[in-house]
């Protein structure tokens, strides 16, 4: 009986030290496993960290190139606007004010509102002894192309009256087409701008209004009746087969409106 306690005690024993080597395998395979899964999160934080601060380090050398380019961007555009807002000061020295058309033709007035800051379409207003001359023209193009054919067009009106002296306004719009023409024809690429205008010639002793018109009519209202006289279906440009522009002459009453106009009117959106 002691032999066979012994023996079974014996066997006690050792299952109980293989149960704690055992456990003491499980644990070992635990804390393997716990420190192999902490090591894997360590390497993944450290990619993480790494791969978030390259990005941020590109995300700001990419901000200070934006930032550069910004700067250079809004350099240009203040040079750009320095630049159109000097010339729309040009522009406006060509036209006469509003206070010399108010004291050339006191009953007078003028709507000019550019669709940019500067314009194809400009007004015209000379006095000479005894004649009045005014136009509303419609050069090609609109903003900076636009202003330059305007100078073009107005230096031409100006030369047509003050210089040559021509007083019919038919011959004054056959004269400013040739100045015109003679400009562009200067330049190898074929320019084919020119404008749309009315001009009027208005004697205010003896109550007579000349005009032409290349495109663009006359409107006037006289005795409360309204009227238009068409123009010759031409501009101030390069033509296939110009024809020279007719004088229109109007002996006007007291109280009588003349209105001269671009297309700008009708071209107007919504109607």
């Amino acid at each position: 009986m002691d032999t066979k306690y012994g023996t079974e005690k014996k066997e006690t024993e050792n299952k109980l030290l293989n149960q704690e080597i055992t456990l003491k395998n499980v644990e070992s395979s635990r804390q393997q496993i716990a420190i192999i899964s902490i090591g894997i999160i360590l390497v993944i934080v450290a990619c993480m960290v790494f791969i978030l601060n390259k990005q941020n380090r590109t995300k700001q050398r990419i901000n200070k190139q934006l930032a550069e380019k910004n700067h250079i961007i809004e350099e240009q555009h203040k040079d750009i606007t320095d630049s159109i807002q000097y010339s729309k000061r040009i522009q406006d020295a060509i036209m006469p004010s509003q206070h010399v058309c108010e004291e050339i033709l006191p009953d007078s007035f003028v709507l000019y509102k550019p669709k940019d800051v500067l314009s194809g379409d400009f007004y015209w207003l000379e006095k000479t002894k005894d004649t009045i001359y005014f136009a509303a023209c419609d050069c090609t193009g609109h903003g900076v192309p636009g202003a330059m054919v305007s100078v073009i067009c107005s230096t031409a009106l100006n030369r047509s009256v003050k210089e040559f002296g021509i007083k019919n306004t038919g011959e004054i719009l056959d004269k400013v087409r040739e100045l015109v023409l003679e400009t562009f024809e200067k330049s190898e690429s074929g320019v084919q701008d020119g404008m749309d205008i009315s001009v009027c010639a208005l004697n205010t002793k003896t109550r007579e209004l000349l005009w032409s018109g290349a495109n663009n009519p006359l409107w006037y209202f006289q005795n409360n009746e309204a009227k238009e006289v068409t123009a010759n279906k031409q501009p101030i440009v390069k033509h296939d087969n110009p024809k020279p522009f007719t004088s229109h002459s109007i002996i006007y009453q007291p109280n009588t409106t003349f209105y001269l106009f671009t297309d700008g009117y009708a071209d107007q959106f919504g109607g």
